[in-house]
């Protein structure tokens, strides 16, 4: 399992990753026969078959979810991501009250923020290729990150408006619950279909972002506009709609892991992909209730 947010790429659901994703869909044929040297053997397409804590399945059936304690449980993912997300919240509160964003204290806040962003997303990247996952490395991204989140929340609240903090995490939270009611009621379908398609989408709007930052970088500006006014505001909920699909990705691999016995370290990997997404759609949520109330971040 490969969880990423939709500014990096995804492996979770490629062919040769190890992960059992619906591009490893179990065969008709059910369970292999187990051989000498893999006596753990399952049905073709699990990653996790030579995984002695996966258990065998009847005529194609997903595996049952393992009793073994090395085993990935939803116990688990909850624990480890209570514990990401935790942590952005505790240094984006400290960040908050004790980097001013008054006009003396602005500039020097901003730019501690923007090089605690540039470090998150380093650690990030370097997380995103590593074959295990490594929980200080996922915990200091979260920490960073927090930084970020509060320097920036901090500027909007102040010179915007007070409630626009609140909103926003209303509005994730929003998103994250109607998503996960969706799923679980089956009126999301996550395929490879949808995959690909979210891919995409998500493809042209991280470029078409990237070309508007830089046009403002060096034509100064809003760029090409993507992000303030009428486009901001349709690309604000565009970002949102991207964000509630990666987050439907992630439940889809957090349950597909649970189902074939991914190791328990995973869950760091699922509790990454999550923090990552959570943080993706909170951040267009404030972006785009800026532009409604008169401003842009």
């Amino acid at each position: 399992m490969r969880s990423r947010n939709p500014v990096f790429s995804r492996r979770g659901f490629s062919r040769d990753n190890g992960y059992a994703g619906f591009n490893a869909a179990p065969q008709a044929g059910g369970p292999a026969v187990a051989t000498q040297a893999n006596p753990y053997a399952q049905q073709a397409g699990n990653p996790y078959a030579t995984n002695p804590y996966a258990q065998q399945t009847q005529q194609g059936a997903p595996p049952q979810a393992p009793a073994a304690s090395g085993a990935m449980t939803i116990d688990d993912v909850v624990s480890r991501t209570a514990m990401t997300l935790g942590t952005v919240i505790v240094t984006a509160v400290l960040a908050w009250l004790l980097l001013p964003v008054d006009e003396a204290n602005l500039n020097k806040s901003y730019g501690i923020a923007i090089g605690a962003g540039l470090i998150a997303m380093v650690l990030a990247l370097v997380q995103s290729f590593k074959q295990r996952p490594a929980p200080a490395l996922i915990l200091a991204y979260a920490a960073f990150e927090g930084v970020f989140l509060g320097v920036i929340s901090a500027t909007v609240s102040t010179y915007i408006s007070a409630g626009v903090v609140t909103q926003a995490v209303l509005g994730t939270m929003a998103v994250s619950a109607g998503v996960l009611v969706a799923y679980k009621a089956g009126w999301i379908r996550v395929n490879r279909r949808f995959y690909g398609f979210v891919m995409a989408a998500a493809l042209g709007f991280v470029l078409l972002m990237a070309i508007n930052l830089l046009f403002s970088v060096f034509g100064g500006g809003d760029g090409l506009g993507f992000r303030s006014g009428g486009l901001g505001i349709v690309f604000g909920i565009i970002g949102i709609l991207l964000g509630a699909c990666f987050l439907a990705l992630d439940f889809k691999q957090v349950e597909d892991g649970i189902a074939y016995g991914a190791p328990r370290e995973e869950a760091w990997l699922a509790a990454f992909g999550l923090t990552m997404t959570l943080v993706w759609i909170y951040m267009e949520f404030l972006r785009l209730l800026a532009i409604l109330q008169g401003g842009d971040d």
